[in-house]
């Protein structure tokens, strides 16, 4: 006979692990049926035998307890807060403070762990016996709030450790973490709480600390928190820590959510890497999927810390360092608009100028005139700014109660500012278009896509010469382009524009004929048309003059094309002026049909499976797909322990630590290329 309890520990020890393995570690060994067939089975065990459910239980992560209000509950040892770096030499002064207090031959052995600081909520977790039972906020440090329901709700967050039976649980645990959200699935929220008229949150930390501060859990349980674990607080029932880095190994061990260590964790045993590194990290945390403020630096050994002490509320033996600030208030002078090569009226902010992240910023976007009006932005006001991705300055939010009465609201202008035609709001859709397809702003700016990087790819040709050949009159449509060489003459008296430039620009342009139908129809800026739609249309279509006869039903039938898509697409090919654009680049002689399919030759990549991450070299992303689809092998878009290999470009996100932990081999290009030759 089975023993229930038994069958009930057993499901849960499971489930814990299994939901480590896919929310923390990305890494599913079962599928969503298998986990939710265990997970059915659990519940209806606790549903006929309520005395088998137990705190730790993967039932409980739904939520559905309502609190009255947040009780109080006292930290084992205070929760201090960190000192602030903002330049190498503020650094080595911290460095050489706590030096002072150390033995010479101590200090001359110290080494240094460098972790992220994570902008989140910092939470503390205690376990008892294996067990999660209690989770509290930090509070003023001494004294956090208790938000233990709330936190079951997370669930990337252990409820029992150790996850798997090889090593024992310890008698009490109590874990320093952040809980956060990811940027992504931040923006993903907004968007649909936008979208429902519900309300939307200003930054990934404010977000995560209200979804953590709810008084009924199961909204908790709706939201995408995570959490990072990074300090053991106290320790009992197990061999005792000797470093940070142990700690951080430790709980990695439990199955708690470390950040990848070696990766965004460091070890340093020399103070000048800690400075190089400081400095080079600056650009390489805009690749995080979360957002940082900047960088904590730790001395590793734990046995100096008691004796270090702290000064205030802050401990000597770790310093924050903080990079320039994201988020900064400054006055909006005026609302203008500019016009994008669509025809789509962009408004934008033109702000006092002020210093957002080491960069003075005098505009700011405003994405559309919906978007203003949920701001209840005016022209005067006094707003919240980031650079978004660290790149995009936007305005976050405005500041009404520091309105004096002079501020001015603003209304969408009637004309295209550029041609003076009038602009027009599609039903259905929250931007405003001109409706002037041979609008000098949109044909400027559709040069500078169909030539870009993604599209037909001209070296050499970019805004500047876009707007010169257009003022000039020697382009008057995109296919203008490929005429230019009959202007040769008038190239080269140009300022700037000698023989060499003038050769090499001319044969970048007749290069470009050759580009894959799939790019030149990206190049052509049909709006909704990117290039995965784009390659996807040029595959089932085969030649552009299919698509001059296309209708919306003809396009609707392929995978991944909706019928607002297949409507852009049709309207853009009905219009007179795009066809002739047509016929200019037929004449010219760039290709308009996909290439015929190759005999099937060697296939040296057939059987392998293969994810691309990073910055490629020499090829885009989408090239290396085509390299390797074209040899039999596959591209997918996550990694398991079926990849066969991930090809690693610069910059890369988390998919190189889940391949490490996966033991999926990593190549780049060069292995790639010697793979394709074998």
């Amino acid at each position: 006979m089975i023993d229930l309890t038994q069958r009930a520990a057993a499901l849960r020890q499971a489930l814990n692990y299994h939901g480590y393995l896919y929310h923390v570690l990305d890494a599913p060994q079962i599928s969503d049926a298998e986990y939710d067939a265990l997970l059915n089975e659990l519940r209806r065990l606790e549903a006929d035998h309520p005395e088998l459910q137990t705190p730790d239980s993967p039932t409980q992560r739904v939520g559905g307890w309502v609190a009255e209000r947040f009780v109080k509950v006292r930290h084992p040892q205070p929760m201090l807060s960190l000192s602030n770096a903002f330049n190498a030499g503020d650094l080595r002064a911290w460095r050489d403070r706590t030096l002072r207090l150390l033995p010479p031959e101590v200090g001359q052995t110290l080494t240094y762990v460098v972790e992220p600081k994570i902008d989140g909520l910092t939470v503390v977790l205690h376990y008892d016996n294996g067990r999660f039972v209690l989770g509290a906020t930090r509070g003023d440090g001494l004294e956090g709030e208790d938000i233990t329901a709330n936190l079951r709700t997370v669930r990337g967050l252990p409820l029992t450790v150790p996850l798997t039976g090889d090593r024992p649980a310890p008698a009490r645990l109590v874990v320093r973490g952040e809980a956060y959200v990811n940027v992504a699935d931040f923006q993903r929220f907004n968007q649909l709480s936008a979208a429902q008229e519900a309300r939307t949150y200003a930054n990934p930390r404010n977000f995560a600390a209200g979804s953590l501060r709810q008084l009924d859990s199961a909204i908790s349980a709706q939201r995408p928190l995570r959490v990072w674990a990074y300090q053991v607080v106290a320790l009992e029932g197990a061999p005792a820590l000797a470093t940070q880095w142990d700690a951080l190994t430790y709980l990695r061990d439990l199955g708690f959510p470390v950040i990848p260590l070696g990766e965004h964790v460091r070890l340093f045993d020399d103070f000048d890497q800690v400075v190089d590194y400081v400095a080079a990290w600056e650009e390489q945390r805009q690749a995080l999927p979360y957002e940082t403020d900047g960088l904590v630096i730790k001395i590793n050994q734990l046995a100096l810390y008691e004796e270090l002490g702290f000064v205030g509320k802050e401990p000597r033996w770790a310093t924050a360092y903080k990079y320039p600030a994201r988020e900064v208030i400054t006055r909006v002078l005026d609302i203008q608009v500019n016009v994008g090569r669509t025809g789509s009226i962009n408004p934008f902010a033109v702000l006092e100028p002020v210093a957002v992240g080491g960069v003075i910023v005098r505009n700011a976007t405003l994405h559309n005139a919906d978007y203003i009006a949920e701001l209840d932005l005016r022209i005067g006001d006094r707003v919240a700014i980031k650079r978004a991705g660290e790149v995009i300055p936007q305005v976050l939010r405005s500041l009404p109660e520091l309105r004096d009465g002079a501020e001015r609201v603003w209304t969408m202008p009637e004309k295209c500012p550029v041609c003076g035609e009038p602009i027009q709001r599609t039903a259905g859709e929250v931007a405003y278009y001109c409706v002037n397809s041979a609008c000098p702003a949109q044909l400027v700016r559709g040069i500078e896509h169909f030539v870009s990087r993604g599209a037909m790819d001209i070296e050499g040709f970019g805004i500047r010469q876009a707007e010169l050949f257009v003022q000039l009159g020697f382009i008057t449509d995109l296919a203008g382009i490929y005429y230019l060489h009959e202007r040769k003459a008038e190239l080269l008296a140009l300022e700037g524009f000698g023989e060499k430039k003038v050769a090499n620009l001319l044969s970048a342009i007749e290069a470009s004929k050759e580009r894959p139908l799939g790019r030149l129809l990206n190049a052509l800026g049909i709006r909704g048309v990117g290039a995965v739609g784009a390659e996807t249309i040029a595959s089932h279509f085969g030649r552009i003059e299919a698509l001059l006869t296309a209708t919306v039903d003809d396009l609707s039938q392929i995978g991944g094309v909706g019928p607002v898509l297949a409507g852009s697409v049709v309207d853009w090919f009905s219009h007179a002026p795009n066809r002739r654009t047509i016929e200019r680049l037929r004449a010219a002689g760039v290709r308009l049909a996909a290439e015929a399919p190759a005999a099937v030759g060697p296939q040296p990549l057939a059987g392998l499976t293969f994810v691309i991450t990073g910055t490629l070299e020499g090829v885009s992303r989408e090239e290396a797909k085509i390299l390797i689809e074209g040899a039999g092998g596959k591209v997918t878009d996550a990694i398991s322990k079926k990849t066969s290999y991930l090809l690693l470009g610069a910059n890369p996100g988390s998919k190189a630590a889940k391949a490490a932990s996966l033991g999926v081999p990593t190549i780049g290009m060069d292995e790639l290329r010697r793979l394709l030759s074998a």
